[in-house]
C-alpha cells in the first residue's frame, strides 16, 4: 500500500528561507530585513505566502513586523541567528506549546477512542506499520510521526477541535522538526504510539489517554533536561 507524506506548504519553506537569510547575513536584534516587495522578489514567491510566513515567524518571535516601518529581527524569541538555538528560550516555547497540545490532543485522544471507525482503525494500523518500517531501516520518522497524530484528530470526529488544532499546527510541528536541532530527541516516545493506538482501537479511552500522557510526560522531561 502506497502512502504519501504531506509535503511542506510554501509558507513553511519561505519561513525556513527567511531564517536562513538572517543567519547568512548575520543579522542581529533590531536589524531590518528587506521590504516585503524585495523578499517576494528574492524568494520568488507570492505576497500571500510571504505574509503567512511572516505571521508564523512573528508568532515564534523571530521577526517583528512594524506597519509603515518594516520587518525587524527580534531577540526575544527562540533562535540565535548564527544557526544555533537559544536553548533556554526554545525550552520555554516548547513547554508552552506542550501545555496546549496536552489539552487539545488529550481531548482528541478521548474522543477518538469513543468514535473511531473501522476504516480509520485500518488507516492508523497502516500508519504504524510504516512508522515501524522506517524506524527499523533507520530512516527519519518525523513526518510519519506527525501523520499518526493527525489521524487522532481525524478519528475524534470533531471539526471544531480539528480547526483549533490546525490554527496552531505550525507551532506544534516544532516537535516533529527536530527541537534543539536534534531530530532523534523524542525517539523514546516511539513505543507509546503503539500502546496509545491499542487503547483507541479497543475504545478504552482511559487507557489511551493514560498512554498519551506518558508520551507527553517523556517529552516534557526530555525538554527540561536537555
Amino acid at each position: 500500500m502506497n502512502r504519501k507524506i504531506k509535503k511542506q506548504h510554501t509558507h513553511e519553506l519561505v519561513s525556513e528561507e527567511i531564517i536562513k537569510y538572517i543567519a547568512d547575513k548575520g543579522l542581529e536584534e533590531g536589524e531590518k530585513l528587506p521590504s516585503v516587495d524585495e523578499l517576494v522578489s528574492l524568494f520568488g514567491v507570492g505576497r500571500s505566502s510571504l505574509r503567512e510566513a511572516l505571521r508564523y515567524l512573528e508568532a515564534v518571535e523571530i521577526v517583528k513586523v512594524i506597519n509603515g516601518k518594516g520587518i525587524y529581527v527580534t531577540d526575544s524569541g527562540s533562535y540565535r541567528y548564527s544557526g544555533k538555538v537559544k536553548i533556554d528560550n526554545e525550552k520555554s516555547f516548547l513547554l508552552d506549546i506542550l501545555d496546549v497540545r496536552r489539552a487539545l490532543e488529550g481531548k482528541a485522544v478521548e474522543l477518538a477512542a469513543k468514535r473511531i471507525t473501522d476504516g480509520k482503525i485500518e488507516e492508523m494500523k497502516a500508519c504504524l506499520a510504516e512508522y515501524d518500517a522506517r524506524k527499523q531501516e533507520g530512516l527519519d520518522t518525523s513526518a510519519i510521526d506527525y501523520e499518526f497524530h493527525q489521524h487522532i484528530y481525524d478519528a475524534a470526529g470533531n471539526p471544531l477541535l480539528h480547526s483549533v488544532y490546525d490554527s496552531i499546527s505550525e507551532l506544534v510541528k516544532k516537535f516533529f522538526s527536530g527541537p534543539f536541532g536534534v531530530k532523534e530527541l523524542f525517539d523514546n516516545t516511539y513505543p507509546f504510539h503503539r500502546t496509545l493506538f491499542e487503547g483507541i482501537e479497543s475504545h478504552d479511552w482511559k487507557h489511551a489517554l493514560n498512554e498519551f500522557n506518558k508520551m507527553m510526560d517523556i517529552i516534557e522531561e526530555t525538554i527540561r533536561e536537555y
